[in-house]
């Protein structure tokens, strides 16, 4: 299913899901104007390889620390980038508004980078480096869940060759889209990552979970405020 717009409006302007969007889109554009050579040296840098925490001492704290925030920003092509800032775009406007705009995007890194250690835990032996801000976007799909319970989505649903627009809960939606994510994780484990096409299904799981569990911590109509 591919959502098209929630049934939620945001009070205000959301600005910092507007301004990651924009981040990320102008990071992808730098992405794009490097050489091949040169693309490959920035990955290698930027982005998480499991392995690499295995082996204390060899790589210097910035080298591992570096990657949990910095490889949130990186994809893989466009239909990497449209897709998570897709997602972000529907659901991203509603959960700002209910945390606030700083509440937002700390929690949004949070669950990007918890996203990156789970999958690490995942697959502790891979070698093959991961990016994407799947893990952050993931953790606003659980936030939103807790959220807004009673919203509902608009969406493409495929049915055999053909595809229909129907308007489904949100709940159904985005558990749908967990249990995805849940089974082919399952799935995976201990499978190389590269066997897998890429994809970090524990980093969705676990920035997901971050949602679920920080949700009400993180709202501005919450006990706590950060």
């Amino acid at each position: 299913m591919i959502p098209l717009r929630d049934s939620t409006r945001s009070r205000q302007r959301p600005a910092v899901t507007i301004i990651l969007i924009a981040v990320n889109l102008a990071i992808f554009l730098y992405e794009a104007s490097l050489s091949p050579r040169e693309l490959g040296v920035l990955i290698n840098t930027f982005a998480i390889v499991p392995a690499h925490y295995l082996t204390p001492g060899r790589f210097g704290a910035a080298e591992v620390l570096t990657p949990l925030l910095a490889a949130i920003f990186l994809h893989g092509g466009w239909l990497h980038l449209i897709g998570n800032m897709w997602y972000l775009w529907v659901f991203g406007d509603n959960v700002e508004d209910r945390m606030g705009h700083l509440n937002y995007l700390f929690f949004y890194l949070l669950a990007g980078v918890i996203g990156n250690v789970a999958h690490i835990i995942a697959d502790p032996f891979s070698r093959m480096p991961t990016i994407g801000a799947s893990g952050a976007i993931a953790g606003v799909l659980g936030a939103y869940l807790v959220s807004f319970p009673r919203a509902r989505v608009l969406a493409l649903i495929p049915i055999a060759i053909f595809i229909t627009v129907a308007e489904v809960p949100a709940v159904i939606f985005i558990f749908l889209w967990f249990l995805l994510q849940l089974v082919n994780g399952v799935a995976t484990l201990g499978v190389p990552t590269q066997a897998t096409a890429g994809v970090a299904w524990w980093a969705h799981i676990g920035g997901f979970l971050t949602g679920v569990f920080l949700a009400s911590i993180f709202s501005s109509r919450g006990r706590y405020r950060w």
